[in-house]
Parts: C-alpha cells; sequence; structure tokens
C-alpha cells in the first residue's frame, strides 16, 4: 500500500481526503500545519505528498522546499485556491508536479494522482530516453516523457536541434499526459520557441494536461506555439 501524506490546516478538507483517499488503497497520513507536515514526512518519507499553500506559520512554498531539499523524487502537489494561478506557477518553480484548486474536485484529483504513479515509475528512465523523435509526413515530432527540468535542456535540445537540421519548418511537441514541467523546463522550452520563431518554423503543442494549458497561456508560451488537444488535430493545423 503506497503511503501518502496530505498537509491543510482545515479539518474537514483532511477528513475529507482521508475518506477519499483510504478508498482508493492509499495508507493516508494526515498533518493539520507544515511544522507537523514535515515532521510526518521526516518520519515515514511518502512517495507522495499533497499540501495546502495558505496555511499559519509555514506555508506550502516552504514545505515544498524543504520536501524537496530532504527527497527531491517526492511527488508533491500543491492545493491552490480557485483561480490562484499565480500560486499555482510559483510552486511549479520550486519543482512542484502538479496542482489542484479548491474546491477540490474528484476528477482533477483523480488525474493529479494518476500523473504522480506515473511519474514515479518514470522516474527510474534515463533523461535522455524520454525525449524522442519521429516523423509524419513533413512535420517533425519531439515526443517528451516524463518531467521537463533543469535536467532535460540539453536532451531537448539535442532533440530540436536535430529537427532543425532535418530540414523541417513543422515541429510538433507531443507531451506524455503524464508529463510535468517546472520552471526551469518551462524557461528552456521558451528560450527553443524563441529560437524557432527567428528560424520561420511553426510550431504546436499537444498533450498537455488541463493544468499546465493554463500554466502555458499564463506564461506567454501560446505566443510561439498553437496548443492543440490531439496529434491529429496540430497536423491538420499545420496544413
Amino acid at each position: 500500500m503506497n503511503k501518502i501524506l496530505v498537509i491543510d490546516d482545515e479539518k474537514p478538507t483532511l477528513a475529507m481526503f482521508r475518506l477519499l483517499l483510504g478508498a482508493y488503497g492509499y495508507e493516508v497520513l494526515t498533518a493539520e500545519d507544515g511544522v507537523e507536515g514535515l515532521e510526518v514526512f521526516n518520519n515515514e518519507r511518502p512517495p507522495i505528498v499533497l499540501t495546502d499553500i495558505k496555511m499559519p506559520g509555514i506555508d506550502g512554498f516552504e514545505v515544498l522546499r524543504r520536501i524537496k531539499e530532504i527527497e527531491p523524487a517526492t511527488e508533491v502537489i500543491v492545493i491552490t485556491g480557485h483561480g490562484d494561478m499565480d500560486l499555482a506557477v510559483e510552486a511549479l518553480n520550486l519543482n512542484a508536479t502538479d496542482f489542484i484548486n479548491k474546491p477540490i474536485q474528484r476528477p482533477s484529483l483523480d488525474a493529479a494522482l494518476k500523473r504522480a504513479e506515473e511519474r514515479l515509475k518514470l522516474a527510474k528512465r534515463p533523461v535522455e530516453d524520454s525525449i524522442s523523435l519521429r516523423n509524419a509526413d513533413d512535420v517533425v515530432i519531439i515526443d517528451i516523457k516524463g518531467d521537463v527540468t533543469t535536467l532535460s535542456e540539453a536532451p531537448l535540445f539535442d532533440a530540436y536541434n536535430e529537427a532543425s537540421a532535418r530540414g523541417r519548418t513543422k515541429i510538433l511537441i507531443h507531451f506524455d499526459e503524464r508529463s510535468s514541467i517546472n520552471g526551469a523546463g518551462i524557461a528552456a522550452l521558451i528560450q527553443l520557441l524563441s529560437e524557432s520563431k527567428k528560424k520561420n518554423q511553426v510550431v504546436a503543442i499537444t498533450g498537455l494536461s488541463s493544468n499546465f494549458k493554463k500554466v502555458f497561456q499564463m506564461v506567454g508560451i501560446t505566443k510561439f506555439a498553437t496548443i492543440y488537444d490531439r496529434e491529429e488535430e496540430a497536423i491538420v493545423g499545420f496544413q
């Protein structure tokens, strides 16, 4: 049974998570503030943590920082208020791997947990194996699996340079639905897309979760690339 830690200063929220996550088969650990949450994490080392951002005392950002210092591979999902996209982006910059909004919607929670579990499996794969190239007619597709972080920058640019060397002007960046992109990964992607614009390449992006579509729109990536839901739609859009 996988352990999961939930940190939130609202007792009704903790009770809801205990019931729901317990039904999913997790061993549910809870804490009512950041100090207690870090103590439980140090003792139990759960692979997945959900933490509220806005808490008295040690807030969720500090909890996130300290957990990542202790165990960088931990999947930390932050809980934000409705519409707090600026907080979500700040959390991604601190290497959170996903976020969900209050009030908690079960489909969003289910999707975040599924991605976290899959990423824990993908984390054992070498970074260079998470980025690959393939062709679809006159479009070159860069497939990305797993997390996009500082470690992904070199293989990502290698793949992009290879795509450019093939003389293609149409590039599709396809993310696996389980992918997460932290702040450093977003910065690398923006740099890549800026290079594409200088070369008059047309770029599309597919496969993003609904959360990361919102993030990409907020940070301005949509100025450089068109986002589609499915690969087939993007291929048609290139025509």
